[in-house]
């Protein structure tokens, strides 16, 4: 008879990511470092800052170029033949729209490849730290 999480229609991610069960399920995930916790939470509010900041210029050129100052934009000048405030709603918004979407995987890309160092750092000196006590234990027990 299976587990509770092999019956379960919980998909095994979750308990992988939880820390539930294993994907075996005969041993738990162990606790991440303070340094790659520290690592993460970094990782989550620079991503939360990137997104904060990108949309609100999208909202700014959306909302307030496109509505708000319509009218100020559209006796500032002409873009492509149309006031630049119909141009702003019409097109402009669209156009920030997709820039900031390509902003936004850059950040991201190079966000990630930053965390990812990170981690890769801090487990290389946690193995580092393992192997020297490791060592200090059995050459202490050899005394």
């Amino acid at each position: 008879m299976g587990s509770f999480y092999e019956s379960t229609s919980i998909p095994r991610f979750y308990f992988r990511r939880t820390g539930y069960a294993s994907l075996n399920n005969d041993a738990t995930i162990p606790e991440p470092s303070a340094v790659i916790r520290r690592a993460q939470r970094r990782y989550w509010r620079s991503n939360v800052t990137v997104m904060i900041v990108l949309l609100s210029i999208w909202a700014f050129v959306g909302l307030g170029c496109g509505v708000l100052f319509a009218d100020i934009l559209n006796d500032a000048g002409r873009l492509g033949g149309v006031p630049l405030g119909f141009w702003f709603a019409q097109q402009g918004s669209i156009l920030t729209f997709v820039l900031l979407i390509l902003v936004y995987a850059l950040t991201m890309n190079r966000l990630d490849r930053r965390y990812h160092r990170e981690v890769a750092d801090a487990k290389a000196t946690l193995n580092a730290d393992k192997s020297a006590e490791s060592v200090e234990s059995t050459e202490g027990g050899d005394a």
